[in-house]
């Protein structure tokens, strides 16, 4: 109620701790702090924070037209209401080394359990999109040592993100994750993978926790949990799943209510006011209002 009942520090180490159990880890991107309370009453193993999702949430293009201070508050919100751990897209870093220290300290206060930083210029664009332009490979090695520098809490964990595979191929973006994790990145994202034997060959590869991006409409095979499970991944993301889902859905309604001048047809495709108020813990609440409001004092105070 109110708030989460774990710390920043122990969602931290509990990522940490299911990542060195070799197991695959499910995790959708919320698109608000309401969604992210049902992430984990479903099941799933964290939660993640789309930089695309957030764009797109305030009307904007997945182009690096964000903040790190608006995904920083936006990541507070979310933090705030799930025990699960929470990892954000920080993008590039938002600007120069510097600027990536700065965006890791403002996430670590955040809340978030991790961050991923990508090798694109900046501004960035959508990983499945074309016109890419990677930044130096001592360029991205510079951005994480800065972030490693920054970083307070060990257990906060660095991904580095490689946008590499649909520029330079899949050689160049092995080498580019070799030397991400020789300068301090605990994780490796690699990006618009192709097929099962480059996810292979990158497993072969890298031999820190890797993330498999299950992005709909883009270049990567949507590979089931299975399939990732044997070859060895960490994580399956599915970042932009649930906002597509929502916006679809949103998008049906708004048609059927012009053209049938009611919404009676959606009400079995709705969320019901029992279930919302059940997510919500509308019950605690109240329980947690009695007991402060509705009391006697006992005599002679």
């Amino acid at each position: 109620m109110l708030h989460t009942r774990t710390t920043a520090a122990e969602r931290r180490r509990a990522l940490r701790e299911q990542l060195a159990s070799g197991r695959l880890l499910r995790v959708p991107g919320a698109i608000n702090p309401l969604s992210a309370r049902l992430v984990q009453d479903t099941g799933f193993d964290a939660v993640y924070l789309s930089g695309a999702v957030l764009a797109a949430d305030l009307g904007l293009p997945d182009i690096g037209l964000t903040t790190s201070a608006e995904i920083a508050a936006r990541a507070q919100q979310t933090t705030r209401v799930t025990d699960l751990p929470v990892l954000i897209d920080a993008d590039t870093g938002f600007g120069e080394p510097m600027n990536a220290a700065r965006t890791v300290q403002l996430l670590e206060d955040a809340g978030l359990a991790g961050l991923h930083l990508e090798d694109q210029v900046n501004p960035k664009r959508c990983g499945h999109l074309d016109g890419k332009t990677i930044a130096p490979r001592e360029e991205m090695v510079r951005r994480l040592r800065a972030a490693v520098d920054a970083r307070r809490d060990p257990d906060f964990l660095l991904m580095a993100r490689t946008d590499a595979r649909s520029v330079e191929g899949l050689g160049a973006a092995i080498d580019r994750a070799k030397a991400y994790v020789d300068a301090g990145a605990d994780a490796i994202f690699p990006e618009a993978l192709a097929d099962e034997a480059e996810y292979e060959a990158f497993r072969k590869a890298v031999d820190v926790p890797l993330l498999a991006n299950l992005t709909e409409f883009g270049r990567t095979p949507l590979l089931d949990t299975r399939t990732l499970e044997s070859l060895g991944y960490n994580i399956a993301l599915y970042p932009v799943t649930l906002l597509r889902l929502a916006m679809g859905a949103i998008e049906d309604g708004l048609r059927t209510i012009a053209t049938e001048g009611t919404q009676q047809s959606l009400l079995p495709r709705m969320q019901t006011r029992s279930r919302l108020y059940e997510l919500l813990g509308y019950a605690d609440y109240a329980a947690f209002d009695s007991a402060v409001f509705d009391f006697t004092l006992p005599p002679g105070t």
